[in-house]
């Protein structure tokens, strides 16, 4: 997908508001409407906007506790990876899995009300899991930085 700087500038507000009107929108970027709603339309079409979500206070719902958890497969065949993907999916309290390299093979974001509810979590998915070999939980103390922005300076023009 090619990206130019208008459409880099434009992916770069509507990461930060994505509520923002189209006339301010295009008066930002220095287009006219027209021409900005039809980049927009353009880039979502594409695929270079996937979604547009509402980011909710985590205050809203309590005192959450963050587990980082690195899970070691028993196997590495295919089959083994594609179940456990699959399976992962059904878990509200995981918010984030990676298939990584190194001494694991998978990385999970678990958030949870506190230790009783990550121990039912765990007795209820990962210990049920043959093909998991073990696990290794980390509990974060507190988040230094959030984002669900993407960097997109790196890009150069199409």
């Amino acid at each position: 997908m090619d990206l130019d700087r208008i459409d880099r500038k434009i992916l770069m507000i509507l990461q930060k508001n994505n509520r923002i009107a189209n006339v301010d929108l295009a008066e930002e970027v220095g287009l006219s409407p027209p021409a900005c709603l039809k980049r927009v339309k353009r880039l979502r079409q594409e695929g270079a906007i996937i979604g547009d979500v509402s980011l909710i206070n985590p205050e809203l719902i309590g005192n959450m506790m963050t587990f980082v958890v690195s899970i070691e497969m028993d196997s590495d065949r295919g089959d083994v990876y594609h179940s456990f993907r699959r399976s992962i999916l059904k878990y509200p309290e995981v918010s984030q899995c990676y298939q990584i390299s190194g001494s694991y093979d998978f990385l999970l974001i678990v958030q949870v009300r506190g230790i009783a509810e990550y121990e039912n979590f765990i007795e209820g998915s990962l210990r049920k899991d043959l093909n998991i070999r073990k696990f290794h939980t980390s509990i974060s103390l507190r988040t230094v930085k959030f984002t669900t922005e993407v960097n997109l300076s790196h890009i150069e023009d199409a």
